[in-house]
């Protein structure tokens, strides 16, 4: 194997046809697997000083629909809030989506005290988008504050971001990325 530079030229010392297949391979497979993951950032706005307790109520609010510039995608907040309560399922049996709530005001003042936990989710980016033919990639940002249903004070907070594999081969959209992160957030907390 030789590298080439206008009037210059090296031969790599000691690489057989097979070695540079290896090694080629080994860039491939590399390559292939991180585009085939998606990624997640989680930012704790508000450590939680104490462990939520199991089998409590909680109500979780639905946030408005999420957007990308002028595009508004219809239902994620409705996807969202089911994530949401999918990933306390494990810890509570008495969980419920308030469909007429979009905001703090409206959990504590209407629903509160008749649930443990409010939790109060917001979409702060949404974007879906034709990663397979555009190499753009489908991109996601909730923020979650979970409120003590008695006293009305904020008990923990996070930021999660998601970004898509590169290589989805279509089917992928932003509520695919909240599950895994959401599962790992609740966790933490009990």
């Amino acid at each position: 194997m030789a590298i080439k530079i206008v009037g210059w030229s090296y031969k790599i010392p000691h690489l057989t046809e097979e070695r540079r297949m290896r090694i080629f391979s080994l860039v491939l497979v590399i390559i292939l697997v991180s585009g085939c993951t998606s990624t997640y950032q989680q930012d704790i706005l508000t450590e939680a000083s104490t462990k939520l307790l199991r089998d409590k109520s909680i109500a979780i609010a639905i946030p408005k629909d999420g957007r990308y510039e002028e595009i508004v995608y219809a239902n994620s907040a409705a996807m969202t809030a089911d994530a949401i309560k999918i990933a306390f399922t494990p810890y509570s049996h008495d969980i419920s989506i308030l469909t007429k709530c979009h905001d703090i005001h409206c959990l504590k003042n209407q629903v509160s005290p008749a649930y443990d936990y409010l939790v109060l989710p917001e979409i702060l980016h949404w974007e879906d988008r034709a990663t397979e033919w555009s190499g753009k990639l489908d991109r996601i940002t909730i923020k979650i504050s979970i409120f003590d249903g008695n006293n009305k004070f904020e008990k923990a907070s996070v930021q999660i971001k998601g970004t898509s594999k590169s290589a989805t081969f279509g089917g992928d959209h932003p509520q695919d990325l909240l599950q895994e992160p959401l599962n790992g957030y609740i966790k933490s907390l009990y």
